[in-house]
Formats: structure tokens, sequence, C-alpha cells
């Protein structure tokens, strides 16, 4: 342990240069070990080896304990008699009168796709030009090696004198949806209960410049089913009164956006008050629009991702080229997801979605709306002591002011936090940055800010440990 008995308690910037020591003496050892987890295939899906997922949990819970934390299991609850993934839970308890703060992330990743679309095989972390890539090494295991990490370094510079308790919360089924997690957080809440929660699992506004994430889109999805005929004809002997169903589908698919891009569903929340600039020339190349496309919708492009719904066509079910015939097909079906914006309750905007389509059915065809899953929207509120601190902790780190940032994506288990856990702060702090490339071939994580990541955290920490969350 390194001695500090020669600093003064509360020499807060002493110890963040004792923190940065420790974490750059590490880092070598946490790449590695973040490397070896990129190895392990722990896939949450059914099509997928379920022996490695449990690999993937007992490395994670030897990572653990090699910082220090015995308490440690691994929890799995039912969902309608399948088993979840299988979740790693370490304790260390609160010292009297001292908070808890909740450490999550996911050590489940995404299947590789097609692997002829990666530079480098995808279970094999190849780090080159300051990135690491491979499946996971940005989303989420490096999520997790942040909060072992940093935890590490407190450890290293803080002894027992650090009086925060610590629980970490690696899920195992997150890119599987998260199916069991409700269940899992009720099951065992007592466990999980804490002050702060801070959520490894966002992206940071760009290389060199650190973000809070504090608004989440929430997410709605289903399917579109679109019938004109009992079966198929010959669209040569019947093609010209009636239309079929794909043509129809396109159509009805038309109006869910005005010519502007902006969608055209009444009833949806939206707002246009972004406070930071995102410039169009960054998100084309972060987006890798083509030259020549014209972007969407109307306001600030970010408010157009964080504020705003968005809507996409996600999966059709019509024949493929390959198996077309002259023939005018009977029935078409779609898959949609929408984005919600902040304050955007999810039921209503399921029915609205609904109601547009029902009364937008194109030449008299039947129309048929199935809902599918739906998330609720967060948003973070800033002047809460948590954020604060998380904000001074992250432009510590990194030396710059830190960006607070909404995400266009959804997270939907945030609010089954913030439902169970009402009390909680939460966090929601990334590893990425917009080249991660997450659930895409050449994931990779830039290693330098994924050394200020970890740093961020220690400090973060060790400030609610001196206890910053009551002076603010």
């Amino acid at each position: 342990m390194t001695d500090t008995s020669s600093t003064p308690s509360n020499d807060a910037t002493h110890r963040s240069h004792l923190l940065r020591a420790s974490v750059d003496a590490a880092f070598p050892r946490i790449v590695e070990q973040l490397s070896d987890l990129v190895a392990i295939q722990g896939i949450a899906w059914d099509a997928f080896d379920a022996g490695e997922l449990d690999r993937s949990a007992d490395a994670v819970v030897g990572l653990i304990r090699g910082v220090g934390i015995d308490d440690v299991r691994i929890l799995r609850v039912d969902n309608d008699g399948v088993p979840g993934g299988p979740a790693v839970v370490a304790r260390r308890p609160a010292a009297e009168g001292r908070p808890t703060v909740l450490l999550y992330a996911h050590h489940d990743v995404q299947p590789p796709g097609d692997e002829a679309l990666w530079e480098t095989p995808p279970f094999v972390a190849t780090e080159r030009d300051g990135r690491l890539f491979g499946r996971g090494a940005a989303d989420d295991k490096a999520g997790v090696m942040a909060h072992i990490g940093a935890f590490g370094a407190l450890s290293e510079v803080l002894g027992n004198s650090f009086g925060v308790g610590v629980t970490l919360f690696i899920e195992g089924e997150e890119e599987a949806g998260s199916p069991t997690f409700r269940t899992f957080l009720e099951t065992y809440r007592d466990d999980l209960e804490a002050d702060v929660i801070v959520v490894a699992d966002s992206s940071n506004w760009k290389v060199g410049v650190p973000a809070l994430t504090t608004s989440l889109r929430g997410l709605v999805d289903g399917t579109i089913e679109v019938r004109v005929l009992e079966h198929a004809v010959h669209s040569g002997m019947f093609g010209g009164p009636v239309l079929d169903a794909p043509t129809l589908l396109a159509r009805l698919i038309a109006t869910l956006h005005d010519d502007a891009g902006d969608v055209a569903i009444s009833g949806l929340a939206s707002g246009d008050h972004a406070s930071v600039d995102y410039r169009e020339e960054d998100y084309r190349s972060d987006a890798s629009v083509l030259d020549g496309v014209e972007l969407a919708g109307t306001g600030s492009i970010a408010s157009r991702l964080w504020h705003k719904p968005a809507l996409s066509i996600i999966g059709m079910d019509i024949p493929s080229v390959a198996l077309s015939s002259n023939t005018l097909l009977p029935q078409a079906r779609a898959k949609f997801s929408l984005r919600l914006a902040p304050g955007q309750e999810p039921g209503a905007a399921m029915d609205a979605v609904r109601a547009h389509v029902e009364a937008h059915a194109p030449f008299g065809a039947q129309v048929t709306f199935t809902p599918g899953e739906t998330g609720s929207p967060f948003q973070t509120d800033t002047s809460e002591p948590a954020s604060k601190v998380a904000l001074e902790s992250l432009r510590e780190a990194w030396g710059v002011d830190a960006v607070e940032a909404g995400m266009g994506g959804s997270i939907p288990f945030i609010a089954d936090l913030t439902e169970v856990f009402p009390s909680a702060q939460i966090l929601i702090t990334g590893v990425e940055d917009p080249d991660s490339r997450a659930h895409s071939a050449n994931e990779s994580l830039h290693l330098e800010e994924f050394k200020k990541a970890i740093l961020a955290e220690a400090i973060l920490l060790a400030r609610i440990d001196d206890g910053a969350l009551t002076r603010i």
C-alpha cells in the first residue's frame, strides 16, 4: 500500500496524484486482464454456448477477488422457468455512517457478426494505433475493468481508511435485453441497495473530452403487417387494379416521416434544447454518412439525437431478390424501432404509433399492428450532489470540462433502477468514444481514454469518501 502518512487526509490534490500514479502503474496489467476477458465468447443468446458465459462470470469473480473483495457471488434468477444469465455481485460493506456506491457493468457481449468484416479476429484482443480491438473490448468489458481498476487504485492508496461501501453488479445478459433484470433487482434488493449507482455503459463526447450522460431516449418497437390478398396471384394476369403488399407497406412507412424527415406521428414528445453543439461535419464522420446524403429532421443535431423521437424500420418480411417471382404478394411485414424523447411515456407512444398506422392504411389494406418491447427515457437532475461530484472528477482526470451529453440510444434497465431504488442518484459514465463501433465489426477501445475513465471513477469514489455528497 502506498504510504500516505505524511499527507494530510484532506489533501485531495495530493491524493489524486497518488491515484493517478497507481492507475498508471497498474494499467498494463489491467489491459492484459481486459484482453483475457475479450478472449471469452460470453454471449447470452440461445444460439451460443452458455458455457462461455459461465466462464466469463468466473473470470470476473477472479478479477474482483484480486483487488481484495472476498464477498463475491455468481447469482441468477429464473424468468418463466428459464434461468437468466450469470450475474456477479460483490460487496464491501460501508463503514458506519458512510454511503454505498453500486458499480454496474455487464460482462456479456454481442455476437461477432460477419467475421469477414473484422480486420482482426473478434475474440483476440489486438492493440493497434493506441486502440484495443475485439468484441467487448469497449462494450462492456472495459466498463467491468474500469470498476475493478478504480477500486484497486483506491485500495492501494487509501487502504482501510476508505469507508465508502462498494457493491459491484456485473450483469450477464444485457446484450440479450436483460430479460431477468427487474426480477433480479427485486430478488436481491437488499444486496444492491445503494445511495449512488454508477452505470459504466455509455460513451464520452470524443477523444480528449469526457462526458456524463444526462439523458437517454426511451424505446418502443413492434411490427406492422399489411395484407391485400388471400393468396399470391400472377402479376401479369392480375397486376394493375390492385397493388401488392410490399408496395402498400412502403407507402404506409413513408407516412411515418414528414418531408423534412421529422417523425410525423402526432402526440409524441419532442424538444430542441441541447446545451452543446454537435457539428454536422462531426456527426457525418462519426455516423459514416455518405457524401451527398442529406440529413433528416429539423433543429440542432444534438437535439435531433437526444431530445426528439427517431423512427427506423429495422427489418422486413418479404421475399429476397434471389427468391423473387412474378407474383403479387398478399402480405408484407415490417418491424419498427422508435426512440422516445425524455418525458415521453412509452405506453402513450405505442398507442400513438398504432393510431397512426391504422389511420393511414393505404388503399384500404388490412393493417395489423403488434406492439413489442418498451423502455422508458431517462433524465438526470444535474443539480444533485452526485452529478456535480462526477463532473468534477471527470474534469480532474481529463484536464478539461466534461460535456453533459444526452445519448440517442436507450438503456431500458435504467428505468428499473430508478423504480426499484428511487432514492439512489444514478450516474451514467462510459469508456467508449464515437469510433468505438460497439455492436459492429472492428469494435475498439481508445486505451488512453480508458485509463482516464479508471482514474475519474477512482477520484469520484475518493471524493464521496471525503463526504462530498453532503457538502454540496
